[in-house]
């Protein structure tokens, strides 16, 4: 039977003449980091002091001793001993013993090297990433990039060469496993399970492939499989190398996205074995392969219609608007996310109500635990390959990395059931449209035979039960602009680059995929981030950890439009830029929702930071939970109500009343024609039955509409828990009254120190109060974000673990919208 031996332990990074001890998986940066030899880069400025780390060249070394990979000390059963490395970063030269084993340049995949017999100091040398990079320009020549970073000439991870989000902090390492397998006759190469479901009926198809030894190669193999606990098996002979095996699951249960039904996940597993020699004989197990598998159709609807080209995710013949995020590696140091991290923030990731997560392309292939994570909670998948925001050489070496690169991910990723579609680039189909590549690439390469050609054959071939797209945005065909909202994916930029939120309202694409508006992180997050600085929007640490274009100069515009922006008040500053990020996503998904289903689906950028950053994330680079993640709770709730704008030419709004759930929805709705002190002018009782997964918009009658321009009156519309205000003005024009409201702080019986429940009453209308709960301890936490409250209206909100309780700490942490 195959034997695997891990290699975590042993290593040493060699630094000038010392050897430092070495954490595998690791980088070198964090070995530097453990070994107090560099100062820690997500604090302050020290990003700039540690630049040199990722310039030169780095060494790890191991002893092998002989017991490892001498067959005749060892183990005499087995033939053959192999190296795996599941991820080197980057650019390797491996060698034992003074011998060359090979060399790497692709951080996104596997390596295996024959080490039968051999034994002695075990050499992993890597290349300056930057000097890599430089020797492939040198071959492909000159190619355009958004970013003065290198990075589309190595096959490594983008965004650690610097983002608009993120820090220039350029790894090298074994950031995933290393081992040793040592295997006789022969093993499984590769498996890839075609998992289908027709008329009830599961089907997996088993593709196996198997690599034999010398002495192994004319001995008959088998190899047999089974689903769940004994529900289907089956077992081929295998001729050669491969072999086909087929096995179907009666009446099995399905796996849905969340909020579409249960995911329930099927054990696969196969076994490879030697059969026996003659009758009597017993067969001999070689090795074994297992993983967890559901069964679902996806497919995505392309159709033409009379809004153009749509986009929609169908799901066991379900059409789905996807309530989704962006996710962005979890850290800039990937080796530090473990299994537990990744379940943390995807839990919190469904728990606000997504049911779709994009894996960017300027970052990795995930581990396996996230695909575990995201089979076990629903949430599918939308896996990018990592090609992002740069024209890149399709000619070798790249070409040859590229391949094998996208061949040993999609079969390492096609059995999870949340996996529902491949893309094939971020951005890069609309920038040589629209970023003046063309012109300057003079017919060079730049990437489209990889996402027009290459990817899709290898989609087709490995796994064709799932679509493939070619790019985020992409209209279909370059018959339309590759970002063309009425066609295909949409990613909206204007926004948030030069115009106000509520022009998210001007256009109903067919799928937004990307769209987004920035905020700092929470207060104890910048407190950690940035010791001992006097914050300020400009304050030299506050403009380090701002890494977009003008991105300061974008919040500030961002918050004119609304608010007078407040000069010298940084809390203040902060609130109202966490405010107007809620509302910016808020005002964006409420209109595209409302217009289901000629628009299928809303993809926020972004879900998760990689570093303490001001960045367009729900959850900052700490873990913290910004107001734009209980936001996002309520816009993407299975029920919402909502209050849009008219016509544009003085109309009256529209009540919107979605409803995503499985059931009808009988609701109440009451509207409400208030004054700026809360008193009522008109209101009524609107019945409304909501088909499931349906939308019913109707116009709110003109006794119970605002004034056009009213700076005086307000429209509320209640059913149930849910709540939508509209106000005709900004927040900076409405005679908004001085907020008066009442704090009372309880502790609830039984409850730990540091959990209380805050009270708030309202005595006015308190348009957006926010408990910023890390104010009262760095570990606090309350359950709810922006709240609207009417006169007389009572608020209960929890916090956990904070340090401060007391009546003046609260009331100190509690925010809300004052008149200009």
């Amino acid at each position: 039977m195959k034997e695997v031996v891990p290699l975590a332990e042993g290593w040493s990074l060699r630094h000038s003449d010392d050897l430092l001890p070495a954490q595998v998986p690791g980088c070198v940066h964090t070995d530097l980091l453990a070994a107090g030899l560099i100062p820690d880069p997500f604090l302050g400025v020290n990003e700039s002091d540690v630049a040199w780390v990722g310039q030169r060249a780095w060494t790890y070394v191991r002893d092998l001793p002989a017991t490892c990979t001498d067959t005749a000390l060892a183990a005499p059963e087995h033939e053959r001993t192999d190296l795996v490395f599941d991820g080197l970063d980057t650019a390797a030269t491996i060698t034992l013993d003074g011998r060359e084993l090979g060399r790497t340049r692709n951080m996104h995949r596997r390596h295996r090297f024959d080490v039968t017999g051999r034994h002695g100091l075990l050499e992993v040398d890597f290349a300056s990433a930057y000097d890599e990079a430089a020797s492939v320009r040198a071959l492909t020549g000159e190619r355009p990039n958004v970013y003065p970073e290198p990075f589309q000439y190595i096959r490594k991870m983008a965004c650690g060469f610097g983002w608009d989000w993120g820090p220039t902090l350029v790894t090298a390492g074994i950031w995933r496993p290393v081992r040793l397998e040592r295997w006789s006759t022969a093993r499984l190469a590769g498996v890839r399970p075609l998992v289908t479901v027709h008329g009830g009926t599961g089907r997996v198809e088993l593709r196996v492939e198997v690599e034999r030894t010398a002495q192994g190669a004319a001995r008959p193999l088998a190899v047999r499989a089974t689903v769940g606990s004994g529900l289907a098996e089956a077992r081929g002979a295998v001729e050669g190398t491969h072999v086909v095996l087929t096995l179907q699951v009666p009446d099995a249960d399905l796996w849905w996205p969340r909020g579409y039904g249960g995911q329930p996940l099927y054990d696969l597993e196969l076994a490879l074995v030697e059969e026996a020699a003659g009758p009597g004989g017993e067969e001999r197990p070689l090795d074994t392969w297992h993983r967890r598998i559901g069964f679902r159709t996806v497919e995505v609807d392309r159709s033409a219609d009379s809004h153009g080209t749509g986009f929609t995710l169908v799901v066991n013949g379900e059409r789905v608007f996807a309530r989704g995020v962006n996710w962005i590696p979890d850290d800039v140091f990937p080796s530090r996310i473990t299994p537990e991290r990744y379940r943390t923030r995807l839990r919190q990731t469904a728990d606000a109500g997504v049911d779709l997560v994009r894996i960017w392309g300027g970052g990795i292939y995930e581990d396996d635990a996230f695909y575990d994570a995201c089979d076990e909670l629903g949430l599918m998948v939308w896996q990018d390959f990592l090609f992002a925001c740069a024209a890149y050489p399709e000619e070798q070496p790249l070409r040859g990395e590229v391949e094998a690169e996208a061949r040993d991910n999609v079969v390492r990723l096609m059995p999870h059931p949340s996996l529902v579609l491949w893309n094939g680039n971020n951005e890069n189909l609309w920038g040589f449209r629209d970023w003046d590549w063309e012109p300057e690439l003079r017919g060079d390469s730049w990437g489209g035979g990889y996402y027009l050609d290459l990817l899709p054959r290898i989609v087709a071939e490995l796994d064709p039960t799932r679509p493939y797209t070619a790019g985020s945005p992409w209209s279909g065909s370059w018959d339309h602009h590759p970002n063309d909202p009425a066609h295909g994916t949409y990613h909206s930029w204007e926004v948030w680059n030069r115009r106000d939120y509520a022009e998210y309202r001007d256009s109903v694409p067919r799928f937004v995929s990307e769209f987004g508006w920035q905020a700092p992180p929470a207060m104890a997050t910048l407190r950690r981030a940035l010791p001992g600085e006097r914050l300020a929007p400009d304050s030299p640490g506050m403009l380090h950890h701002q890494k977009a274009e003008d991105g300061n100069g974008k919040l500030n515009r961002g918050v004119e439009r609304h608010f007078e922006l407040p000069e010298g008040d940084f809390d203040r500053w902060h609130y109202l830029t966490q405010v107007v990020q809620a509302r910016a996503i808020a005002t964006g998904i409420e209109h595209w929702r409302s217009h289901w289903p000629v628009c299928a689906g809303t993809v926020v950028w972004q879900i998760n930071d990689c570093w303490p950053v001001s960045s367009w994330s729900a959850i900052d680079g700490d873990g913290r939970l910004k107001p734009l993640y209980h936001e996002l709770r309520r816009v993407y709730a299975d029920r919402l109500l909502t209050v849009q704008p008219g016509d544009g030419h003085g109309g009256p709004p529209v009540l919107a009343v979605v409803n995503q759930s499985a059931e009808p929805w009988q609701a109440r709705v009451t509207l409400r024609r208030l004054r700026a002190d809360g008193t009522e002018a008109a209101g009524r009782a609107i019945d409304v039955t909501v088909p499931a997964r349906s939308v019913h918009r109707r116009t709110v009658p003109q006794e119970l509409a605002p004034a056009p321009r009213s700076a005086k009156e307000f429209l509320v519309a209640d059913s149930e828990d849910l709540r939508s205000v509209h106000f005709c003005v900004t927040d900076r024009d409405f005679a908004y009254p001085v907020p008066h409201y009442d704090v009372a702080v309880e502790s609830p019986v039984g409850s730990g120190t540091g959990n209380v429940e805050v009270v708030v009453t309202a005595h006015t209308l308190v348009r957006d109060l926010l408990l910023q709960a890390d104010r009262l301890g760095p570990d606090a936490v309350c359950d709810t974000g922006l709240r609207t409250l009417l006169p007389g209206e009572r608020l209960r909100l929890r916090v956990t673990g904070a340090a401060e309780t007391g009546a003046n700490a609260v009331r100190a942490a509690l925010f809300c919208v004052e008149p200009a």
